[in-house]
């Protein structure tokens, strides 16, 4: 009698840590670079809009990989009041040489701060919320491709969260390292004030054929990595799923 309820008492544990493992087998991931090394890890941190009709995805020029084209939407930013979470993480922001990307949130952690980092991009604290990344993104873009004077108060548009996609971590070719990417992607909010206005802007933009700025992109085209001269930027495939397709492209130095 005493070793069937022992014998039950252990199915059920071992039933338990499977649903545990089973629910959370998505973080699993980020302990794997403790066991393996103790160097440290690429991080990044972003939010990417979509856009969609009949036609395809909106994508935007991208001026520093010139003649490709991605999601609207970037990397967050952090906020002052963070610097000690993130310094306790052991995080250093990567050095850029263009002022709009201090306070990025891409940068190193040591390997075994990286589960810390994707549970401190998780609560939302320190940091830009995705309305807030995505409201200054399309301002700072939409001037890049030629419509700083777009028409639109992007103050009250709102967004609606898709997906939240774990890339990695996985090796860098040609670098010492692994890198992993957190990213949030959001439909806009069609109740929001301005968000019609700003749907109708972008679906004009990409639907006129002189203005090279903006385009459609299929799925096809997203797979493919290119629509006719157009190179597309892996990171599109998280616009309808979470597996990227194809490889980077090298940002211009």
């Amino acid at each position: 009698m005493l070793e069937e309820i022992l014998a039950g008492l252990v199915v059920s544990l071992l039933g338990s840590g499977a649903a545990v493992l089973w629910l959370h087998r998505r973080r699993l991931r980020l302990l794997l670079p403790v066991l393996r090394s103790a160097d440290r890890m690429r991080v990044s941190a972003a939010v990417l809009l979509r856009v969609q009709d009949d036609g395809g995805y909106v994508l935007f020029h991208s001026p520093r990989r010139p003649g490709s084209y991605g999601p609207p939407g970037g990397v967050a930013k952090y906020s002052a009041g963070a610097r000690r979470e993130l310094e306790r993480l052991g995080f250093h922001e990567e050095p850029r040489s263009h002022p709009d990307m201090r306070h990025d949130l891409r940068g190193f952690v040591p390997a075994r701060a990286l589960a810390g980092f994707a549970r401190w991009w998780s609560r939302g604290e320190g940091r830009e919320s995705a309305a807030e990344c995505l409201r200054r993104e399309l301002d700072e873009e939409l001037a890049e491709v030629g419509h700083a004077h777009h028409g639109v108060d992007l103050t009250g548009v709102d967004f609606t969260p898709v997906r939240t996609v774990l890339d990695g971590p996985h090796r860098v070719p040609g670098q010492p390292y692994r890198q992993l990417r957190l990213i949030e992607v959001c439909d806009l909010d069609p109740a929001s004030p301005g968000a019609t206005g700003l749907l109708r802007l972008l679906l004009e933009l990409a639907g006129d054929p002189a203005d090279e700025g903006i385009i459609r992109a299929s799925v096809f085209d997203i797979e493919y990595g290119r629509r006719d001269r157009c190179y597309i930027q892996p990171q599109s495939a998280y616009l309808f799923g979470e597996r990227r397709l194809n490889a980077d492209l090298p940002m211009m130095r």
